[in-house]
């Protein structure tokens, strides 16, 4: 029975990435003047990197700063866990405002990865904080060049809940299209916007994880859909949708009607994640667990602890997985699951009995 939401009470994080000169810094400025971020932490790798230090007021430490809106920003110079510990001991010890959300900006040549296994794995980081959802920005006038050069551009983009496109207004119509489609073919389930001059609303970078164990259309959206469509696209059978732009990336769409019993779908994605853990880049979905609605996401070989909801988002009961993944054949993950899923006992159930030899 459902009796508690797992996820009340946690702090949302938005995790903003992107290449050399994408614009991270911009939209950070204009970010950190907006009224809505007046109760946000704003975490980035050196002070430096952001043009805000006129709007610092006081210094509460080497490492973290109180801006005129009220909005903390905070440095990283050590390691990503100690600062983000620290930063939230000192506001429940009241040394520094309080504070609702948290923005982590990562280095141009970050791969983000690391930071959202750091939110999953850190016992108490996850106890405090919950992934709201991964934003990377991608430079319109350089990102085809970048892409073809660079591996780090295209991992952001395919780790990426939302993508904007910035500089567009440098670059004619067609190279904006040819950018956009070179996003989506990376990222194909990922809203892709065009952002001028850092000028967003706060709301549009929030609200893209899962917020709640109660189950609502937010959860459809978090989970990617049309994932379980209206078959328009196809996509309610196996099936997958490889990159255009880097083959070794891909987006592969698996659905199952039949339930899975637990132990076995996560022995299952535990052996994934082991085998092949550098390589499976993102996965979301949510899972048909012996008649329950569970979502479950991970990042490489790091899982976030697996989420009943109180009810499903809408009459879909099937199982439906997103996988983004590397140099990974489809079939190997295709083929394990449907495995998983033929053995389940429902399934088994399915078939009738059988003759023994």
């Amino acid at each position: 029975m459902f009796t508690r939401d797992p996820l009340a009470g946690r702090l949302p994080v938005t995790l903003i990435t992107g290449f050399l000169g994408s614009g991270k810094t911009t939209l950070l400025s204009k970010l950190v003047r907006h009224p809505a971020m007046a109760g946000a932490a704003v975490v980035i790798n050196e002070v430096g990197e952001i043009g805000i230090d006129h709007d610092l007021v006081t210094m509460a430490s080497e490492n973290v700063a109180l801006l005129a809106n009220g909005c903390i920003c905070c440095s990283v110079r050590t390691d990503l866990q100690e600062t983000l510990r620290d930063l939230f001991a000192r506001r429940h010890a009241g040394e520094i405002p309080d504070f609702d959300r948290l923005i982590i900006e990562t280095t141009g040549l970050a791969d983000p990865a690391p930071v959202v296994q750091t939110l999953a794995s850190d016992t108490l980081l996850a106890a405090q904080f919950r992934l709201d959802g991964l934003v990377t920005l991608v430079d319109g006038a350089q990102a085809l060049q970048q892409l073809a050069a660079h591996e780090e551009p295209a991992k952001q983009i395919a780790l990426a809940d939302r993508v904007f496109i910035t500089k567009a207004d440098l670059v004619d119509e067609a190279q904006r299209q040819a950018v956009e489609q070179a996003v989506r073919a990376i990222n194909p389930r990922a809203p892709v916007s065009t952002l001028l001059h850092g000028e967003v609303d706060p709301a549009e970078l929030t609200g893209l994880g899962l917020a709640s164990a109660r189950a609502s259309q937010a959860t459809l959206s978090f989970l990617g859909e049309p994932l379980a469509g209206d078959g328009a696209s196809g996509e309610r059978h196996l099936g997958q949708r490889p990159a255009l732009h880097d083959a070794s990336i891909r987006t592969l769409s698996l659905r199952f009607e039949t339930p899975f019993a637990w132990p076995a779908f996560s022995a299952a994605l535990e052996l994934l994640a082991t085998l092949r853990g550098p390589d499976l880049l993102r996965v979301k979905g949510i899972v048909n667990v012996e008649g329950k609605p569970v979502v479950v996401q991970g990042v490489q070989h790091i899982f976030h602890d697996p989420v009943e909801l109180d009810r499903w988002p809408s009459t879909d009961t099937g199982t439906r997985l997103v996988f983004i993944t590397r140099h990974i054949e489809a079939g190997i993950i295709r083929n394990l699951l449907s495995a998983v899923a033929a053995a389940s006992p429902a399934s088994q159930a399915a078939q009738g009995p059988t003759s023994r030899p």
